[in-house]
């Protein structure tokens, strides 16, 4: 360790190291593009790879890009802003195309990926660290591999209703309100809508809190674009940035935006997509290739984004999610657009569900099922379940080429064929991919 390397990068991790080799030995490294030489100090080795600080980039790449956030490379939100979005694009594609050969031992077409039309100002939900170390708290978000907070008074990922919300709190963070909501609070979570213009702000604490509800109403006067403020309490770990329980302090739980002709009423903790333009992108893809409406099984449903649009569509939608409080927010979504009749939700985990007669009965009549799981993907309950009812057509949206690679390569194995493979840039400046993929079953026998 201590040694200093002059190195040539050729790769670049979904995390946004550098790659390089030494040798026999891979150095990976903060800073550095492919096709870009640097000078490296090594600060760690293990058996197989060394990881290195840069001293001095020595040379650029035609694809490096000047940074818009001061202070990128400390905050852990975004990877790639030193990344031209062009490159960022065709990266992402290569990201998607490697992990299914190499995981999954698939030769796919896979598409361009399909960007935003301005890759800033996209993310509609922030959850912001509230540091404890100073005489006042901050805000802030993690840094790098690290619990350690880094101060931000902006963000130039978020929406702009997001990024004034962040700046009015801190312009009212010496009030003797704030100041004791900050007190006790651990994280503060924010959600916009791109459509109203609404925000609503969870503040999420230990224990119940005594004191928000007066901040709660100060904020709410000061700030005319927050539409409610709620306490989230009754932590599950440590870490975690939400509670197990939910209290309105000021004004409404939830905002209300539109994607696709579909009405959303969305709380600040729900689970639902933080790029409302790419979602939209996404319904068009789809709308485009669906074809006939018929029965369809949305698994993993959420607060039923996906199950919605295919309902609206004339698509009679069994949605399985396990968070009830998710549920009972796509039940109400249902309502609100007038889709009740075909639309209906069950909670519970989807493994679960699959092995009742419901719908084990459902995914039999089923032409479609629709797959949304979370980073970890399904596991092989679920994928075997599909694949003995061989239900002819699957949609599964991934936001990690990782485990889709594994999931396609058991599904593959089923009697799955590829029709379709489509990265879409989610989450613009980071390293992380949403995939839509097509599948069909190859032997299309009645059922």
């Amino acid at each position: 360790m201590g040694a200093e390397l002059e190195l040539l990068f050729t790769d670049l991790l979904s995390n946004g190291q550098g790659v390089a080799r030494a040798g026999e030995m891979a150095v990976f490294c903060f800073g550095p593009l492919p096709h870009e030489r640097a000078r490296v100090r090594i600060s760690e080795v293990k058996r197989r790879y060394a990881v290195g600080e840069m001293i001095e980039r020595l040379s650029d790449s035609s694809d490096r890009a000047e940074p818009f956030c001061r202070v990128f490379g400390e905050c852990g939100g975004c990877q790639v802003q030193h990344l031209a979005y062009p490159a960022q694009l065709a990266w992402k594609q290569g990201i998607v195309r490697n992990a299914l050969a190499r995981i999954g031992g698939l030769n796919a077409v896979v598409g361009e990926t399909i960007g935003m039309s301005n890759p800033r100002a996209y993310r509609n939900k922030m959850a912001l660290v509230v540091d404890h170390a100073a005489a006042q708290a901050r805000l802030g978000f993690y840094r790098q591999r690290s619990h350690d907070v880094v101060p931000i008074d902006t963000c130039p990922v978020v929406t702009p209703q997001l990024d004034a919300t962040l700046g009015r709190i801190e312009a009212l963070s010496a009030s003797d309100p704030v100041k004791h909501m900050l007190a006790d609070a651990r994280h503060i979570v924010a959600r916009s809508a791109r459509t109203t213009g609404q925000v609503v702000v969870s503040v999420t604490t230990e224990r119940q809190s005594r004191g928000a509800a007066q901040a709660a109403r100060l904020l709410v006067e000061e700030a005319p674009w927050i539409v409610g403020v709620t306490n989230s309490f009754d932590l599950s770990s440590a870490n975690a940035i939400a509670g197990r329980n939910h209290r309105v302090l000021c004004g409404t739980p939830e905002i209300e935006e539109e994607i696709g002709g579909v009405r959303y009423r969305v709380s600040a903790g729900s689970f639902f997509q933080i790029n409302a333009e790419m979602v939209g992108r996404i319904f068009e893809f789809l709308s485009q290739r669906l074809g006939e409406p018929g029965s369809l099984v949305d698994l993993y449903c959420g607060i039923g984004t996906f199950a919605l649009f295919f309902a609206k569509r004339g698509w009679n939608v069994v949605g399985v999610e396990e968070n009830a409080r998710a549920v009972a927010e796509a039940v109400a979504n249902a309502r609100l657009n007038g889709l009740e009749s075909r639309a209906a939700f069950v909670a519970a985990r989807v493994e679960t569900a699959l092995g009742t007669q419901p719908l084990r009965s459902a995914l039999r009549r089923a032409p479609t099922v629709f797959l949304d799981p979370p980073r970890k993907g399904c596991d092989d309950v679920t994928l075997a379940a599909i694949a003995r009812a061989r239900v002819p057509r699957l949609w599964y949206l991934s936001c990690d080429a990782a485990t889709l690679a594994r999931d396609l390569k058991f599904l593959a194995a089923k009697g799955y064929r590829l029709e379709i493979v489509q990265p879409f840039d989610m989450f613009p400046q980071t390293g992380h991919v949403e995939t839509l993929v097509l599948l069909e079953y190859s032997d299309l026998v009645s059922r």
